[in-house]
């Protein structure tokens, strides 16, 4: 990512995307164009592998959030998750299905599970399975969704590096649940997961048990992704356990 000035007054982000991942990236720059900078960065040009778009100098959502803020910041998702899902014409094509980004999950060995952590690899599998059965709306969905994407500007909170699926609009909200970094605190708190669903739900009118579902299998999606690197998952641990009993209690 490089800055670069725009019309010799305003700055830019010149984006060139890596090899690495480059399909996911044009799915994502391809979405990012999509919103029409409503709710996200707007997209000014794309040429090939490079992207010029909105600069973003203001600080992360996470940032408040961790300040203890959570519900300012929830409001604020809530919002950007509001325009983000704004009916638009003519969606970009080859979006990933929700059902391949979950992939992993499902084809995760359990042992590789800590061995007392295991049960939770089944319920929330089981959820995730149940969520697919159940039929839902198909919306273009960021993808990857969380505090520390979305930045502040000058035009209010704005979310940047989408994923490009394509899926259940309540899985936008499922990483807010294991997020943001370095407040585990937060996100692992009883009171804030009951906090954070009664304002999503109700500002975005979608089901509390479908978004708490989402959170869950998204949770366990994720540690397959940190098990498969070899990291702990520590994190995800903290939370899931909360997640599945106000699954249940929904």
């Amino acid at each position: 990512m490089f800055r670069v000035e725009q019309n010799g007054r305003n700055f830019a982000a010149l984006k060139i995307l890596k090899q690495l991942a480059v399909e996911e990236k044009r799915r994502g720059s391809a979405l990012l164009n999509w919103y029409g900078g409503e709710g996200a960065a707007t997209v000014f040009d794309m040429h090939g592998d490079t992207i010029f778009l909105e600069w973003l100098d203001g600080g992360t959502l996470g940032q408040p959030v961790r300040a203890g803020k959570d519900d300012e910041g929830t409001i604020a998702i809530a919002t950007v998750v509001a325009s983000l899902h704004r009916p638009r014409p003519d969606a970009p094509e080859n979006l990933q299905p929700l059902r391949t980004r979950f992939q992993t999950l499902f084809d995760t060995d359990v042992r590789v599970w800590p061995h007392t952590a295991r049960d939770l690899y089944a319920r929330a599998s089981g959820i995730a399975f149940k969520m697919f059965d159940r039929p839902s709306a198909q919306i273009p969905l960021h993808g990857d969704l969380h505090h520390d994407n979305i930045l502040s500007s000058d035009r209010g909170w704005l979310a940047i590096d989408p994923k490009g699926l394509i899926g259940d609009p309540a899985y936008e909200l499922a990483n807010v649940f294991i997020n943001p970094v370095d407040a585990l605190h937060i996100a692992a708190d009883p009171r804030r997961i009951a906090a954070r669903v009664d304002i999503l739900a109700q500002r975005l009118g979608y089901s509390r048990k479908r978004i708490l579902g989402w959170a869950a299998a998204h949770a366990a999606l994720s540690a397959c992704w940190t098990l498969a690197d070899g990291k702990a998952i520590t994190a995800q641990l903290a939370c899931l356990p909360h997640l599945l009993s106000a699954y249940d209690q929904a």
